[in-house]
């Protein structure tokens, strides 16, 4: 399980580093729990609203896509943004 925890945590790493001005202030942490396991993505303040987007599309679609790349592993992932 650690090991798809990496490639789903590097998944939404690599794509927030593509979104924001301070690439290098992202960081993403796997976090079990009874439902599964929870990203905890964390950027710079100024780049919050880059990774939520506007009514949250854009946190919408990083949902969407750790969603569809969890169904490959049969394990649940869910990504909350931390402010």
């Amino acid at each position: 399980m650690a090991e798809h925890s990496d490639e789903m945590r590097t998944l939404i790493q690599e794509i927030a580093k593509v979104l924001v001005d301070a690439p290098d202030q992202v960081s993403v942490e796997a976090v079990d729990d009874a439902e599964g396991t929870v990203l905890e993505l964390r950027v710079a303040e100024s780049d919050l609203g880059k990774v939520i987007g506007k009514q949250g599309r854009t946190a919408r679609s990083l949902r969407t896509i750790l969603s569809a790349a969890s169904m490959k592993f049969h394990e649940r992932y869910s990504l909350e943004i931390i402010e």
